[in-house]
């Protein structure tokens, strides 16, 4: 009875994956989000490698559906112009 009752854990992305999310969703390849944040490219497919696996997507496109519809990108990210 208690494995019906069993709800899935949130998603949650570190602050750190949520400015990658964000600098990938206005449109910034991963050696400019490198550059942004004074990491190596590497790191930033680390952190990309990471969100898609929380997020269960395999492209920037679907990460940013899933994170828009699961409220975990800033608002003003979404209604910006590019």
């Amino acid at each position: 009875m208690h494995d019906a009752q069993v709800q899935e854990e949130p998603i949650k992305l570190t602050k750190r994956e949520v400015e990658v999310l964000t600098l990938v969703i206005e449109g910034k390849a991963s050696k400019e989000v490198a550059d942004l944040l004074f990491v190596s490219k590497r790191t930033v497919d680390f952190h990309l490698a990471n969100i898609y696996d929380k997020l269960q997507v395999t492209n920037r496109v679907q990460a940013f559906r899933r994170a828009a519809r699961l409220g975990l990108i800033p608002m003003d990210v979404m209604t910006r112009e590019a």
